[in-house]
């Protein structure tokens, strides 16, 4: 059966995980090595020992995201989270840095090393690169990829798969979005936010809701709209064409990933493990989506139809995509 594995921003969403069937929950410290640093969410050291007790104890395994970029000269909490990590018996580490990277598979060689889609791997020479030097055991890819390109990977490697399957979309190089650092000032690789909260501001003007990022408007629409989060990936642009302009969504539309019903595909591709993105959501939304994909992963194993529509009032505007999986995107 493919690994379901699942997200958990709080104490009480990793115990929602477990309890709704994830076989395996990512999370992160409390702090700027994991990138969905947040007020409010991830783990104190003594949250995270007592959340991956509980996850053990059912038969459920927890890998920790130490997947920002440190600073130069500045790599202590960094170190002292693989340290962490490693002494709270984490069945694997998530990270992106090769200097990170290369420390952790020097200073704890028996612990089980995981490359982020923040690192951006996205072909067998870089994905056999980090496998070959530190030891990596698995590659999240990005979610730029279409199933045949993902085929074609497997066959070239020697290390295990992991794709997303549902939640956000990201439709720029991972970890790396330069539109996102342009607005705000910070790197979502090295600060761990891509359209941070703190540079959001909704405003109510000449009836219609606005929502910008930065100085950036990025939605307009009228009142009694929803108004989509202001990401600029899924902003609404005027872009010249010719002879004329275009106003839309130029990059892709608010909408959500949704590949379930591409998991027998992506099983036949020879994936390992299915990714759920959401660690800043809510313990209710993560149980439901959970009990969702497992089902559908074990419909899978078992050679049956994938349930549908069983998630489309938790993606982004009620609407969603298979993205690059299916290279049916802009």
């Amino acid at each position: 059966m493919m690994e379901l594995v699942c997200p958990a921003g709080t104490p009480a969403a990793l115990r929602a995980a477990v309890d709704a069937g994830a076989h395996t929950v990512y999370c992160g410290f409390a702090d700027e090595t994991n990138a969905r640093n947040f007020p409010g969410l991830n783990f104190s050291r003594e949250e995270m020992a007592q959340g991956i007790a509980y996850a053990h104890a059912r038969g459920a395994k927890v890998l920790i995201a130490i997947n920002t970029f440190p600073r130069a000269g500045d790599q202590a909490l960094w170190h002292r989270a693989v340290s962490d990590a490693a002494g709270l018996d984490a069945d694997a580490v998530i990270l992106a840095d090769p200097g990170l990277i290369a420390h952790a598979a020097q200073t704890h060689p028996h612990l089980r090393l995981h490359l982020s889609v923040q690192a951006a791997a996205a072909n067998p020479d870089a994905i056999n690169f980090h496998a070959r030097t530190f030891g990596i055991r698995r590659v999240v890819l990005p979610r730029v990829l279409s199933v045949e390109e993902i085929t074609a990977i497997n066959r070239e490697i020697d290390i295990e798969t992991e794709v997303f399957v549902f939640g956000g979309l990201c439709v720029m190089a991972e970890g790396r979005c330069s539109l996102s650092s342009y607005a705000t000032g910070l790197s979502p690789n090295m600060n761990g936010v891509c359209s941070p909260a703190s540079h959001v501001a909704y405003a109510d003007t000449g009836g219609n809701h606005e929502a910008r990022l930065g100085e950036f408007l990025i939605h307009r629409t009228p009142k009694g709209m929803p108004v989509p989060y202001p990401t600029l990936c899924k902003g609404c642009f005027t872009s010249p064409g010719d002879g004329s302009s275009q106003t839309g969504h130029i990059f892709e539309d608010p909408v959500s990933l949704d590949a379930t019903r591409l998991i027998p595909a992506l099983q036949k591709a020879g994936v390992t493990a299915l990714k759920i993105e959401g660690r800043q959501r809510s313990r209710a939304y993560v149980a439901q989506v959970v009990r969702a994909f497992r089902a559908a992963v074990e419909a899978a194993d078992q050679g049956a139809p994938m349930p549908e529509g069983l998630l489309a009032r938790l993606t982004e505007g009620q609407a969603a995509t298979t993205g690059a999986y299916a290279k049916t995107w802009r």
